[in-house]
């Protein structure tokens, strides 16, 4: 008896050992209160070799695998993750155990009693529990990727901005500098008066306009670069030289408005509301589940102080006499009619925000068209102009006015070229043209 006894002890120890080395373990994971942005580009996290110049796709690359907002989204899939599997662990079964030392009275041994149980309630909405949080990791991933969307579109306009900007400085810069040259020779001119302070007047105001109308843009160049800095993980004066081409994905009008039928299936963030619809579907199907009575059901047994032996089962039944589980019924179903309009709104909004944009933009490719044939004729003056000019047959102020003039037309130009690009980079990242792929299959397959 003596040898069995010590052989249970270790049997016990032995379990005890090895349930506590399954156990997490904590460590600590300090804060680091001194990082900085990065420096220069080349320290940016990249798969490739950067060239001198960034073109728009390296920029999109590197935006996707730097921006500290997005490194900081991606973590939410760990904790989907953890929830997932959290979810899908059974509760475990209880032990109860009791002894009683025989102090007085007829009895001849010490009473003891043991029971295990398992709450079988708990098994029955398990799998309507472990569905819900399978979709919601699923609709993190595609809320993640939806957010990469963002991002790289974000990237791709800011970088678009910039390249397009920078020609439009060039031609305020060219103004600025055109009108300046003429105030200088206006000022000599009063200065030996040769010119009236009142013919003078006007002509300070223009120039100085198109010096405001530079500088102006100049600033607003400064801020797109470091904005466009910053999303790439970078500090605010850190430079990026960029290619100066800008290509993008083709954007039929036709073939958009004939991908927004599957639209609900490849963009992810109505791909996320459609997994958040179904994770709430199977927290309705757990709450009626869960309006069946709790049972708890197990085996106990022991003996009295008198030696008398007893094993047999237990079961643990609630009373559904007032509480059936019908408010959180209610509650769930509630939110799943919510979740039901809010999905259908947002579909509507995604295909009419295309559709508004597709209209607009066919406006404007008509108006630039209209321009680009004035400016073209435009141009033949503005030749003759500068060759009048150069001949004497054409006083500096009227030749200053029609080349601004010339320069304000083509101002106008590149203003609604660039909004057209930028028209682009919106309908692409709306409907997912040159972004990641996503659809609706892939996010069922997830285990």
């Amino acid at each position: 008896m003596a040898t069995l006894a010590v052989t249970h002890r270790c049997i016990a120890l032995a379990a005890a050992s090895a349930a506590l080395a399954s156990c997490a373990t904590y460590a600590p994971r300090p804060l680091d209160v001194h990082v900085i942005a990065k420096q220069q580009t080349s320290e940016l996290r990249t798969d490739t070799t950067l060239p001198s110049r960034l073109t728009i796709a390296d920029v999109e690359r590197l935006a996707v695998d730097n921006n500290p907002q997005l490194i900081a989204a991606r973590s939410r899939r760990g904790m989907a993750q953890a929830q997932l599997r959290s979810a899908g662990i059974a509760p475990n079964p209880a032990l109860n155990a009791s002894y009683g030392f025989l102090l007085s009275g007829p009895g001849t041994v010490d009473a003891f009693a043991a029971g295990i149980t398992q709450d079988l309630k708990a098994l029955v909405t398990l799998s309507a529990k472990h569905g819900a949080a399978r979709h919601a990791a699923q609709a993190i991933d595609a809320d993640v990727l939806w957010q990469e969307w963002q991002t790289l579109s974000k990237a791709r306009l800011q970088t678009v901005d910039i390249i397009a900007g920078d020609r439009q400085l060039a031609l305020l810069r060219s103004n600025a500098a055109l009108w300046n040259e003429r105030l200088a020779r206006d000022r000599r001119a009063l200065a030996q008066a040769d010119v009236t302070l009142s013919a003078f007047a006007p002509e300070l105001a223009a120039g100085a306009d198109a010096q405001k109308q530079f500088d102006d843009f100049e600033r607003q160049q400064g801020t797109r670069r470091r904005d466009l800095a910053i999303l790439l993980g970078l500090a605010p004066d850190v430079p990026i030289e960029l290619d100066d081409r800008i290509d993008l994905p083709a954007l039929d009008g036709d073939a958009v408005r004939a991908g927004l039928v599957d639209l609900a299936g490849r963009r992810p963030d109505l791909i996320a509301l459609q997994l958040g619809y179904r994770a709430q579907e199977d927290k309705v199907r757990g709450a009626i589940l869960a309006q069946f009575p709790a049972l708890v059901f197990g085996f106990s047994g022991g003996r009295d102080t008198s030696d008398v032996r007893t094993f047999g089962p237990q079961i643990t039944l609630d009373l559904p006499l007032f509480d059936r589980n019908q408010g959180n019924i209610a509650q769930e179903q509630a939110t799943r009619e919510q979740l039901h309009a809010e999905f259908e709104a947002r579909l509507i909004a995604a295909r009419s925000e295309v559709e508004a944009l597709l209209a607009e933009r066919q406006i404007l490719q008509i108006q630039l068209a209209a321009k680009r044939q004035l400016f073209a004729s435009n141009v033949v003056v503005a030749a003759s102009a500068q060759r009048a000019f150069n001949n004497g047959d054409l006083d500096e102020r009227s030749y200053v006015d029609l080349v601004t003039t010339h320069n304000a037309r083509q101002q106008d130009i590149l203003v609604m070229e660039l909004t057209l690009l930028e028209q682009q980079v919106v309908i692409a990242a709306l409907i997912g043209a040159g972004m990641p792929p996503a659809t609706l299959a892939d996010k069922e397959t997830m285990r």
